[in-house]
């Protein structure tokens, strides 16, 4: 099995420069990792952990092409409770038979608009999924969705300057062109919008949650301000799979989730600001408050806590209540030179290991940071 990234440019993180609207999929850095359906699933992960940039694995059977499962829909397997004992020594086909989903393949000549707009046209919970780029017959690569945004974000900026000539060569009027620019920062902010959000639950996804982390991090350490963080956990949530299957699952997570965020916007008193919910993995939620004591992130995580039950949906093979119900861990502190946001979430995380192992459905502040 070997992994190999083939990028037209030097710097794989940034599209090629002076994209148009005629540029196509195969101008943009795709990734060759396909390994045979027999492989075991543990293989898998082992590259997911030494290739961060991975988006996704192509399966093939005897070199032929099957499918493909995202790093995402991978990862959110095997973090689930018993995942790993139950994937992680068999072949990558079992997870395939489980987790497979619609894929998007489109050609290597594909337009990047084109391809942008077919993937922004799937599913919410697809939005983030690879797109499948078939350079040639039998020939298959993989290209983060997030690579497109990005070109067809340098796009929108070749076509405000194209706009700016037009203006000047055939006298496009004033409100004509501020019209076009405000269609375009429009389009923009849309694009940053969906690289951002996470398609199932409508909050901020991991890779937003990580980025403004690190943010706030160095500003709150700049000013020797406190921050602290929520790890929220849905308590059992595969037995509530298990009961009422995968859809009614997907619509719990919805509810969590905006519930989530309505009970920190209540308890902080702002709609927006500071303060960051994201969905931080499978059932897993995080909050980021900066600027906040960790008595009063023990209050706003009772309050989402409380709000969290009172959805009252029901839950009746929950061993912590006969409703769903959130299990949170608390932690907080104030950035010091040589310190890692990491240390914050790994404080965090053991908080929410002592709530889970209390009994659930409750809140634990982490003292040992």
């Amino acid at each position: 099995m070997s992994v190999e990234f083939i990028a037209p440019s030097n710097s794989p993180k940034k599209p090629p420069e002076n994209l148009s609207l005629e540029s196509t999929l195969k101008e943009l850095a795709v990734f060759n990792f396909q390994v045979e359906a027999s492989s075991l699933a543990k293989e898998v992960a082992r590259f997911f952990q030494a290739q961060p940039l991975l988006p996704g694995v192509i399966l093939t059977v005897n070199g032929e092409f099957l499918g493909m499962i995202s790093r995402r829909r991978f990862m959110e397997r095997m973090s689930r409770p018993y995942g790993v004992d139950t994937f992680a020594g068999r072949p990558i086909m079992a997870l395939y038979q489980i987790a497979q989903t619609d894929i998007l393949i489109l050609p290597g000549v594909a337009l990047i608009v084109v391809a942008a707009q077919r993937a922004m046209q799937r599913q919410p919970e697809l939005l983030y999924e690879p797109i499948v780029v078939q350079l040639e017959p039998q020939v298959y690569r993989l290209l983060d969705v997030h690579q497109v945004l990005v070109a067809l974000s340098q796009i929108h900026q070749q076509a405000t300057g194209y706009i700016r000539e037009l203006y000047y060569n055939l006298s496009v009027t004033q409100s004509e062109l501020e019209a076009a620019n405000s269609q375009l920062k429009a389009a923009n902010s849309e694009l940053y919008r969906l690289a951002n959000l996470d398609g199932l639950t409508q909050v901020a996804n991991r890779h937003c949650f990580n980025e403004y982390l690190e943010k706030k991090w160095r500003e709150l350490g700049e000013a020797a301000a406190e921050i602290s963080l929520i790890l929220c956990d849905v308590d059992f949530f595969k037995k509530y799979n298990d009961t009422y299957g995968h859809q009614a699952g997907d619509a719990c997570l919805q509810q969590v989730a905006q519930a989530i965020l309505e009970s920190v916007n209540y308890s902080t008193g702002e709609v927006s600001g500071e303060t960051l919910v994201a969905r931080y993995g499978g059932e897993e939620f995080a909050v980021i408050l900066p600027r906040t004591s960790p008595e009063i992130a023990v209050w706003i995580a009772e309050k989402i806590r409380v709000w969290i039950k009172e959805l009252e949906i029901e839950h009746v093979n929950s061993e912590a209540c006969s409703l769903v119900t959130l299990s949170l861990g608390v932690a907080s502190t104030v950035p010091l030179p040589g310190t890692s946001q990491k240390n914050l979430i790994a404080a965090a995380d053991r908080a929410l290991y002592q709530a889970k192992d209390g009994g659930r459905d409750r809140v634990i502040l982490d003292f040992r940071f």
